[in-house]
């Protein structure tokens, strides 16, 4: 073996220790594959051949680095059928994650032991693939069907316990991984059959649509799961028929749309949490933070950062208030209790970590405190003169505005380089997305900080510039506006939400506003009002319905009518004589919209305005616009986000969209440079 492999043998006697050392996850790369292939011939003639990964876990996967380029020899499955033919057995140990190629080179080893806490998967699927090692064909054969459906078409991940509960291990084990293997090889068993060889148990017809139906509805429009169910049913086929069955649709796959959108997804989040703007600084270590506001919003705020490890200090108007922002946040860490998401003994602890009060005096000595009242300037302002009289002229202060202009709110403030937008979405405990504002004052430090505070609470972070709405409400103002156009012009609720639905967002733009209320938008239009370009064309329907206490779900009626206890959204004969009144008072002669033409109209408006937010330098990348839209507003992962997928689509079609949409509303479009092809 080369010196320079990331694959070691080590004899030790009858043994031979095999390690596979390829940091950070030990992923399957063409130098790991052509190590495992020379150490299988490397441990010929020793008892058994004992397989460890070095560092924190066992092998995460494939390097996707590698996926778009041809495949290079020795291939996977080659490599792993080396391992399970191999004349001198191997036993895995295993240890931190065993996912995708990790698991399938596990199955082809003889005896598989695992640390108690190992977690198992097969999560191609999350980047629109099937396994392409025989993770189809052999896990059927060693835990059952209804269990490889769960991973390979779900992505779900199985511990240690369950794995073996299910037949998938020979032995979990505490403590030290050598100690381990050393023991249980000493009086090894009879070599098993080879799993290629088993035989799996067919799952009953009804069983498996009822597998499949749950699948879909998840898949929303992805097409990678249902076909990891198609492959797992290959596996009643002998394994030298579906195997290569398997590896041929993986590498079709590969080349896929779909995967190409959900590779580009995961390269994104990693790209979007190193920023430009704050390459090079170290962040500040938080310890105590104060959440000023005990709404749904910064009751989500402080336990999400309760969570994250931190100690926070909620600060109210009154004690009854911060009595009952206590309530609201033991509340959220009991309902992650009940969901099996926190034990007691983490709920307890984090509640002891917890504090709210009505002095802004108890702030003192906080690291960073984050304002999250109600949106209004004057509101703002005054939180932070009083944050400033009692915490550190250095402590960071950040806002979580969603629209106003964070200089507005920060203006007449001490030492501005620790100021900071932190956008958080509701409920916050619960949304991924984190949009860190940086004003032009803002240190790299406070960034820094920012982002590793947004880590800490395992969020994906995204740097935005200043301007309304930021990168994810200026997109969403502009993808409602379209939807008003539509309807005033021909399209009705329905017909617009189902589009979007076509396109993989879980409820549509009207059925989100009558989730979310319709109050909130048309507050904030009516504080755009006095700057709104006259020549834009604006549509008074959402507005209309607002006057007309058609509120949303909460008020029984919005876009929508709701009968008492059910949400479910019913077409509204009264929103329909409000558009098409509208439209006869506006002179519009309506028409019919079909479905591919809202979906193509959709996905172009997204698509240009996060041009032109990168343009015009509020979002850094393509990759953070699509992280927003992703993360944020429930845009199809499988899809990349709208950049991605004008991409795929071209920009020709969104520049062709564009342009129509001006024609047909003049002065109320701004085109991107890539839509005007410049």
């Amino acid at each position: 073996m080369t010196t320079d492999s990331p694959v070691t043998v080590t004899r030790e006697g009858d043994l031979a220790w095999v390690t596979i050392d390829n940091p950070p996850v030990n992923a399957t790369s063409t130098a790991v594959r052509k190590g495992l292939a020379e150490a299988v011939n490397a441990v010929q003639g020793a008892r058994v051949a004992i397989l460890t990964g070095a560092g924190r876990t066992f092998v995460a996967g494939g390097d996707m680095s590698e996926f778009d380029a041809p495949p290079v020899e020795p291939h996977l499955p080659d490599v792993v059928q080396m391992i399970e033919d191999s004349e001198t057995p191997f036993v895995a140990v295993l240890h931190g994650t065993v996912l995708g190629g990790g698991f399938e080179i596990a199955m082809a080893c003889a005896w598989r032991l695992a640390q108690a806490g190992t977690r198992f998967g097969l999560p191609e699927v999350n980047v629109g693939l099937i396994p392409g090692a025989g993770g189809t064909q052999r896990a059927p054969r060693l835990i059952g069907m209804e269990a490889s459906i769960d991973m390979a078409a779900s992505g779900q991940m199985l511990d240690a316990a369950t794995l073996k509960a299910l037949g998938g291990l020979d032995l979990v084990f505490e403590g030290d991984l050598q100690a381990a293997a050393r023991e249980y090889v000493a009086d090894l068993p009879e070599r098993p059959s080879k799993v290629s060889e088993r035989v799996t148990e067919p799952l009953a017809a009804d069983a498996l649509e009822v597998k499949r139906e749950a699948v879909l509805k998840r898949a929303r429009g992805q097409m990678s799961p249902l076909l990891n169910i198609d492959a797992l049913q290959w596996a009643y086929l002998p394994f030298s028929e579906g195997q290569p069955k398997e590896r041929a649709l993986h590498l079709e796959l590969r080349q896929s749309a779909e995967s190409r959108a959900l590779r580009h997804a995961f390269f994104a989040e990693r790209e979007v949490a190193r920023p430009k703007a704050a390459a090079g600084a170290a962040p500040r270590d938080l310890q105590r933070i104060a959440v000023v506001g005990g709404g749904l919003m910064g009751a989500g705020i402080a336990t999400a950062s309760l969570g994250g490890g931190l100690e926070v200090v909620l600060i109210e108007r009154d004690a009854d208030a911060a009595a009952s922002a206590r309530d609201r946040v033991a509340g959220l860490i009991d309902g992650a209790v009940k969901r099996g998401k926190l034990s007691e003994a983490k709920a307890a602890e984090q509640k002891a970590r917890f504090t709210a009060t009505a002095n802004y005096a108890d702030a003192a000595g906080v690291d960073l405190a984050v304002e999250a009242v109600f949106e209004d300037l004057e509101v703002k302002r005054a939180v932070f003169r009083q944050l400033a009289e009692v915490v550190s002229p250095e402590a960071i202060l950040g806002t979580n505005t969603s629209y106003i202009d964070p200089r507005e709110i920060f203006e007449g403030i001490p030492n501005p380089a620790r100021c900071i937008g932190l956008h958080f979405f509701s409920p916050a405990h619960v949304m991924k997305l984190l949009e860190i504002v940086a004003l032009p004052e803002t240190s790299a430090e406070v960034l820094a900080t920012g982002f590793a505070f947004g880590k800490r609470l395992r969020k994906v972070s995204v740097l935005a510039g200043i301007c309304d709405g930021f990168i994810g409400n200026r997109m969403l103002a502009e993808y409602r506006r379209a939807a008003e156009y539509m309807l005033a012009d021909g399209a009705l609720p329905q017909e617009v939400d189902a589009a979007a639905r076509e396109i993989g967002f879980p409820m549509g733009p009207f059925e989100l506003q009558d989730l979310t209320g319709l109050q909130i938008a048309w507050a904030n239009r009516k504080r755009q009002a006095a700057t709104r370009d006259p020549a834009q064309r604006y549509v008074t329907i959402a507005d209309q319905l607002c006057e007309m206490d058609r509120l949303g779900q909460r008020s029984g009626k919005g876009w929508y009518d709701y009968v008492e206890g059910d949400r479910k959204p019913r077409p509204s004969a009264e929103v329909e004589s409000v558009i098409l009144d509208y439209a006869q008072a506006q002179g519009i002669t309506r028409r019919g919209f079909d479905r591919e033409e809202i979906v193509t109209r959709i996905l172009a408006v997204l698509a240009n305005e996060g041009a032109r937010i990168v343009e015009e330098g509020i979002a850094e990348s393509d990759a953070a616009v699509d992280m927003v839209q992703i993360h944020g507003y429930a845009f199809p992962r499988w899809r990349g986000g709208p950049m991605q997928t004008a991409a795929e689509r071209g920009w020709t079609e969104v520049g062709d969209t564009m342009r129509r949409l001006a024609g047909e509303s003049p002065d109320s479009w701004v085109l991107s440079d890539r839509a005007t092809g410049n």
